[in-house]
């Protein structure tokens, strides 16, 4: 552990992935990038118009009901504006329930993907696995017995009585953009040059979550994305309202 806290953040994942034996996910946003996504007002935009014009984080839950899910929201909120918009970059959370269930009280942009159509697409696992390799989240702060709870409460307790979504589908998270990437490849016969072109949009990181816990660390999703700012989460959570 004490060689681990020296290594830089992009060090650390790349061994741990090594260590566990398990590839980063391959993502390709070819196949969801015109998938609609919708506001809290239920208006849909094309997933691809998070990232076309700038780096995003985009962040991936389980349902809004789900405890850790919560609290890892709850510390996103913590991330100051101002930061983000200095280093030019998005932070979007996105569920899956229907767009009515979105919280309220959080500073930054959220949507839902209501049949998680992204979700599947992406490959993002349903049901959870629980390894050595998988670490648990800093930002949970409950234990499972109180958060599931807590959870069950805030379902009992909402306009609408359900979980809002598929309870066994698991989040993630991936950092991309701006634009497209194209890479080309030439090769030279004679006289005659022959290009293959493929445009693709750029994914720059990509985690999917084994379980409920196992949620990137957001001071580790700055770095990546290149935001120069830690965010201390010891202070008291902001309550967001659900």
């Amino acid at each position: 552990m004490a060689d681990d806290a020296k290594l830089p953040i992009t060090r650390q994942i790349e061994k741990e992935s090594r260590e566990s034996g398990a590839p980063p996910a391959d993502v390709h946003l070819q196949a969801v990038e015109d998938c609609c996504i919708y506001d809290r007002h239920g208006m849909s935009i094309p997933f691809k118009s998070l990232y076309q014009d700038r780096k995003s984080i985009i962040i991936f839950v389980r349902n809004f009901l789900c405890y850790s899910c919560k609290e890892y929201v709850d510390d996103l909120s913590k991330i100051p504006k101002e930061v983000l918009e200095g280093a030019e970059v998005s932070l979007v959370v996105i569920g899956q329930s229907a767009h009515h269930h979105i919280v309220t009280g959080y500073p930054h942009d959220i949507y839902v993907d209501p049949q998680r159509i992204i979700y599947q697409k992406l490959g993002m696992k349903r049901e959870e696995k629980f390894t050595i390799s998988a670490q648990a989240s800093p930002h949970v702060k409950s234990g499972v017995f109180m958060g599931q709870l807590k959870s069950i409460w805030r379902a009992m307790t909402s306009p609408a009585f359900d979980f809002q979504g598929d309870l066994h589908q698991q989040g993630g998270a991936i950092i991309a953009g701006p634009g497209n990437v194209s890479l080309t490849s030439i090769s030279v016969d004679q006289s005659t040059i022959h290009a293959d072109s493929f445009a693709g949009s750029q994914v720059h990181f990509s985690h999917f979550d084994m379980n409920r816990l196992d949620h990137m660390p957001i001071n580790w999703l700055l770095q990546l994305a290149g935001v120069q700012h830690i965010v201390n989460f010891s202070e008291k959570a902001k309550v967001i309202h659900v």
